[in-house]
């Protein structure tokens, strides 16, 4: 099959895919009237149920992906309806140059399509015309519409291909980059460390620290927050409170039964044949020991996933059952008949029955009641909650006359106090400002809250008495780093002078040839390939108290055999010229566009978008 045909062929199931999707709940409907366009490239019109399917299947496949249902207007600001637009316009294009061409497929190629088509398919499998004409119907369409409509994607997707097809780049190009992923260059290695220095770096003077305190002034600065003044009242601090039956333990124990008591089970692979003399015959080879179990699998064209049951019981076996339950240790029984004919079954482990009695499960069971009972007491205690707050309770009167609690939290992006660890939580307190009436906050956990901004603390620059600590760790860490870069610095003019490597005191490492994407650590590796010839010498220092001096002493090409960088290379090739084809039929398609002519009709647009939920 030639790279066209290929190509047109993905291209046609894609365009299938689509169709699916613009027929799968999608409301496809017929706008009927006088308004049978949006508007027309050439002589060719742009339907409005085009435009509309095209419009709703990027709002489901946006809505799939993030959950939520979107507005026409988060779809527009998204550039959902522009894509859309966009969309039809180059497939009307296509079509109108396809017809200036006198191009079609055929009516087998349609009806091919149709057959394949799984929406279109009845109960035993086969085109069923009746599942068909009904489709349509739902979706308001006809037979002869979507079979032309079948007919165009078709034909444009063979177009799509045939101009897309066989797109290559130069050799060069791909040279170009195993040369550049495949290069390799050997060195020698000293690394510096805290323990490298003559003498411990210590603790600063007052000097040298509000120097440093000043430098770094970012680092010690608070961010914007906010002063917030809060109550809660969560599940867990109801627990102590809530009573429970034994009865109602015992219930849900019984209930639960199946989690608590566990019969013994085996861990259990089946192969199935098409007879008994076929299992058979598979059973006498692996008695002989001329195959193994796997081998059998394979010769199925199975995987061991394909036929793995997983962990059983005695009963999921059927009539199975007995022979695999009597084994006691890993082994093979069979030929068995099973429900899905003679097999082999290999039994892989056993694994002992289980029990949990209602004395080891009550502290489990005793929580489970009394979260639910708490969190339908904090339930029930909203509405009154919100009834005071509505008549101006504060929120320390909460704290007086209900279970909630107050509290408070300076609150920024960031913070890590445990009230602001509920989204919920954050999200009202990011929006909330002073003077704001605290309003009830339904928690993840079952809990409520409700707070008060009591104020707005502007970022500001924190004394440095109060960060003493990290200010002084922060400047010895900087400290490292200088005095590292130093000794690195001093030893490098040493070597430029003439002295090696070996003779400059430190441990010296030799690394053998390595490409850009095996160097270790990867922060060496655009300094060591900067280097022009072997004995250039480099500091690498970055930042993380350890400076490296590194001396190139090897230049090498590619390897022939380096699969990695052969990989590189034939992906970036096709990556290319995929590039290349898309890029090819963009412009083809915007060529035609632009000779043909395109004119709108916004009325019609703006019809299509009235009927978009």
């Amino acid at each position: 099959m030639s790279a066209g045909k290929k190509t047109g062929n993905i291209l046609v199931w894609g365009i299938l895919l689509l169709l699916m999707l613009g027929l799968t709940g999608f409301g496809v409907t017929n706008f009927g009237g006088s308004v049978q366009s949006v508007g027309q490239v050439g002589d060719t019109p742009i339907s409005t149920d085009r435009y509309y399917r095209a419009l709703t299947q990027e709002l489901r496949a946006a809505e799939a992906q993030t959950g939520q249902r979107l507005t026409l207007a988060e779809a527009e600001g998204y550039g959902l309806v522009q894509n859309a637009r966009a969309r039809v316009i180059t497939d009307t294009a296509l079509d109108n140059e396809l017809v200036q061409l006198g191009v079609s497929v055929g009516d087998a190629e349609v009806a091919r399509s149709l057959k394949a088509y799984e929406a279109f398919q009845g109960p035993t499998g086969g085109f069923d015309r009746e599942t068909y004409r009904f489709t349509l119907q739902q979706n308001g369409l006809t037979e002869t519409e979507f079979e032309e409509q079948l007919r165009s994607d078709a034909t444009r997707a063979l177009l799509q291909g045939a101009i897309m097809a066989g797109r290559s780049v130069p050799e060069a190009f791909g040279d170009l980059i195993f040369e550049f992923v495949g290069a390799r260059r050997g060195y020698e290695l000293i690394v510096l460390d805290a323990a490298s220095l003559d003498t411990p770096v210590g603790t600063p003077d007052e000097a040298a620290l509000t120097a440093y305190y000043t430098d770094n002034a970012a680092a010690f600065t608070a961010p914007e927050s906010k002063s917030i003044t809060y109550a809660l009242l969560t599940p867990d601090m109801l627990l102590d409170a809530v009573d429970i039956d034994e009865s109602a333990l015992r219930d849900l124990y019984a209930e639960r039964r199946d989690d608590y008591i566990q019969p013994e089970r085996r861990l259990v692979e089946r192969l199935v044949f098409p007879t008994t003399e076929a299992a058979a015959t598979a059973r006498a080879r692996l008695d002989a020991g001329s195959v193994s179990f796997d081998d059998l699998v394979a010769e199925r064209g199975l995987s061991l996933s394909d036929i793995d049951l997983g962990d059983v019981t005695r009963a999921d076996l059927g009539t199975a059952g007995a022979a695999v339950f009597d084994l006691s240790e890993p082994g093979v029984v069979g030929p068995i008949d099973t429900d899905f004919g003679p097999a082999l079954i290999r039994m892989n482990a056993v694994l002992a029955a289980q029990e949990v009695t209602f004395e080891q499960a009550q502290p489990d069971l005793r929580d489970e009641l009394a979260q639910d009972a708490a969190r339908r007491q904090i339930a029930d205690l909203i509405a009154q909650v919100d009834d005071q707050l509505a008549a101006g309770a504060t929120l320390e009167e909460l704290d007086r006359e209900t279970a909630m609690q107050l509290g408070t939290v300076d609150y920024f992006d960031g913070q890590d106090a445990s009230i602001t660890g509920y989204d919920a939580f954050r999200a009202a307190a990011d929006l909330a400002q002073v003077g704001d009436f605290p309003e009830v906050i339904e928690l993840e956990d079952g809990g409520i809250a409700a707070l008060r901004v009591d104020e707005v603390v502007a970022a500001h620059l924190r004394p440095l008495d109060e960060v003493r600590t990290d200010a002084i760790a922060g400047w010895q860490l900087a400290e490292i780093d200088r005095r590292l870069r130093e000794k690195a610095e001093a030893l490098k003019a040493r070597a430029d002078a003439g002295e090696a490597l070996n003779t400059l005191g430190l441990p010296v490492e030799t690394v053998a040839p390595v490409t850009r994407g095996t160097t270790a650590p990867a922060t060496l590796s655009e300094p060591l390939f900067a280097l022009a010839a072997p004995g250039d010498i480099t500091v690498v220092a970055p930042g993380d108290q350890t400076v490296y001096l590194l001396q190139l002493t090897q230049i090498l090409p590619p390897s022939a055999d380096d699969k990695g960088a052969q990989f590189m290379r034939s992906t970036l090739e096709g990556q290319a010229a995929q590039g290349m084809s898309q890029d090819l039929f963009a412009y083809f398609a915007q060529s035609r566009l632009s000779d043909a002519g395109l004119t709108l009709n916004e009325a019609a647009i703006k019809a299509v978008h009235a009927q978009i939920p």
